[in-house]
């Protein structure tokens, strides 16, 4: 981890890119700031440059978060896919951070492929060819196997583990400087924020592990068929390059993915929601970046995903807990939401069930079953962190990616369709899921497994319990299977019967 030293001059660096684009306070924000703010913003401006402060706003962070780095991109990435946050206009200036920063050179890739496979290219690839698209961390490649099958090879860019790792350093200052001087950033806990981005960052920079993420998600793909994933060509990956089969489609970055003919834009926002949502639910693995230059489409609503190196996961709880609160939704039921919020620990129990129903309730009602194009998300966002600010709701550092997710899929879907209602996309889903894991049957067989682990758990404590007397005590005694044996069956019944009578 870099020095504090070299963090902070980092960080500075960042604020300096920042004003010399003119994108730390822009200067189309002077009307809503109050005078002091307003003098303060126009003294900043003084230090940017005539040629960086050229286009709209959009433009101009664009022009900064690329010449900031992966980090400043991919947070770049999620805000172009808010357009109803941030407005169009913004958010498709940022769209070329998709996948359109300038390549590094070609002799470059194939030198690193080579080393990284411990082969020669010829070895294993017909051709190989320029790239076609290059992102924040890496550069896509087509070629062509020895048999003739198309695939594109991803390669890290050189020197990409040393930027990220500096990255990082000044993503946890700026974190633990928020904590300590901004009060009101620490329900979202931004040390436990920074951790988890930082986790996720690190483990993309191995492309082994997104090619086993690559190949557990396509397995869980084809169950459900609302998304497919290209297969993954094992002897063309290591640590710094990833093969995988040609993806067929239409990038959804392109202007012309929506203009195909025969496409069916609200079956392919529907499944795009239901893909995510199955994933999360029935799997509890999903793929955790899900923006336009991820995902290629054919007509009528076929969806291929590429780029698996972020995967996000959730335990049986979480996945429960997520399920219950979109139900609950769906069914305007806000006392059952406000229930699972508390239970699951995300708001604090002292707070009254239907107090944060009643919340909730002002949140909801206003935008049910309206047309997406009439909701504006900004608004609902603001609410929402109001409320959940005035119940002490912590942002949960283990649902980050879920979050973040959740935000870029509605986003993408609101792209395709203006009019897609979320709420009716993710009604069967989770209506199957409610009735397979909520189910009487469903809770009683659950019981029944927690009945099974207790009475395992007892009897292996019993077994190796100080006072179990020997075998040749029990049998002179005339006890049978002797004191310890008759210990653990009384004990694990006893907690089978806990098991059965109480519920998490």
């Amino acid at each position: 981890m870099p020095s504090t030293l070299s963090s902070g001059l980092r960080l500075i660096g960042a604020g300096w890119v920042l004003i010399r684009h003119d994108a730390l306070a822009p200067r189309e924000i002077d009307p809503l700031l109050p005078p002091p703010a307003r003098l303060a913003a126009q003294t900043l401006r003084l230090f940017s440059s005539a040629s960086a402060r050229r286009g709209r706003p959009g433009e101009r962070v664009a022009r900064a978060f690329e010449q900031l780095g992966p980090v400043a991109i991919k947070l770049g990435q999620l805000l172009s896919t808010r357009a109803d946050v941030f407005g169009s206009e913004f958010a498709k200036d940022l769209g070329h951070l998709k996948d359109a920063l300038p390549p590094f050179p070609l002799e470059v890739a194939q030198a690193d492929v080579a080393r990284t496979l411990e082969r020669p290219i010829a070895s294993l690839y017909a051709s190989f060819g320029p790239a076609i698209a290059a992102a924040s961390i890496a550069q896509a490649h087509p070629a062509t196997l020895l048999d003739g099958r198309a695939v594109a090879v991803k390669v890290l860019r050189p020197g990409i583990e040393e930027q990220v790792n500096r990255d990082i350093g000044a993503m946890a200052l700026g974190a633990r400087l928020a904590h300590r001087f901004a009060p009101v950033a620490r329900r979202l806990q931004p040390k436990a924020f920074v951790l988890t981005v930082a986790r996720s960052l690190e483990l993309e920079l191995d492309l082994r592990l997104e090619a086993a993420g690559a190949s557990e998600l396509g397995e869980v793909m084809a169950k459900d068929g609302h998304m497919s994933a290209p297969k993954v060509i094992w002897d063309g990956v290591g640590k710094r390059a990833l093969t995988l089969e040609w993806a067929t489609g239409t990038p959804l970055s392109s202007e012309a993915a929506l203009l195909l003919e025969g496409l069916d834009r609200p079956a392919l926002a529907t499944n795009l929601i239901r893909a995510f949502l199955a994933q999360a639910l029935d799997h509890g693995v999903f793929h955790a970046d899900l923006h336009e230059g991820n995902l290629f489409v054919s007509a009528p609503a076929e969806i291929v995903a590429v780029d698996f190196g972020i995967i996000g996961r959730l335990d049986a709880d979480q996945r429960r807990f997520l399920a219950e609160i979109l139900w609950g939704f769906i069914q305007r039921d806000y006392r059952r939401v406000a229930q699972v919020h508390i239970d699951a620990g995300y708001v604090p129990a002292r707070h009254s069930v239907d107090g944060f129903a009643q919340a909730l309730r002002a949140v909801g009602e206003p935008i049910f079953g309206r047309p997406a194009r009439e909701v504006s998300m900004g608004r609902l966002l603001g609410q929402l962190f109001e409320i959940t600010s005035l119940f002490e709701m912590n942002l949960r550092p283990e649902l980050v990616l879920l979050q973040k997710t959740m935000a870029s899929v509605e986003g993408v879907a609101r792209r395709i369709d203006a009019d897609h209602d979320i709420w009716d996309a993710a009604r069967p889903i989770v209506e199957r899921w409610i009735g397979r894991e909520v189910s009487p049957l469903a809770q009683g067989r659950r019981l029944a497994e927690r009945g099974i682990r207790a009475l395992e758990g007892v009897a292996r404590w019993a077994e190796q319990a100080p006072f179990a007397p020997q075998p040749v005590v029990a049998e002179r005694s005339g006890l049978p299977g002797g004191l310890g044996t008759g210990l653990a069956i009384g004990l694990a019944l006893g907690a089978l019967l806990i098991a059965l009578f109480t519920r998490r």
